[in-house]
């Protein structure tokens, strides 16, 4: 069966509260990494609340066609990796 937005989004409702680190590709050869805690999900993207002491902003939003295209992966801190 193929991955679809829905299927994401219904994996991630699952996961709300939990802590992970988000990488992203930032660019060529530039990846972000991101550690923080899965706060809210929406129709269209979910949100993160990030650990403070080692970023400069409280939130950040990633769209579930983030995911789907492999843009960004997501580590729980449990070792379960989506992507």
């Amino acid at each position: 069966m193929p991955i679809t937005i829905a299927n994401i989004k219904h994996r991630l409702d699952e996961r709300l509260g939990d802590n992970l680190t988000v990488v992203a590709q930032a660019g060529r050869k530039k990846v972000t990494r991101r550690h923080g805690v899965l706060k809210e999900t929406y129709p269209a993207v979910f949100v993160v609340d990030l650990d403070p002491s080692t970023n400069a902003f409280k939130r950040v939003s990633y769209s579930y066609t983030d995911l789907l295209t492999k843009s960004i992966e997501i580590k729980f801190d449990d070792g379960t990796i989506t992507n």
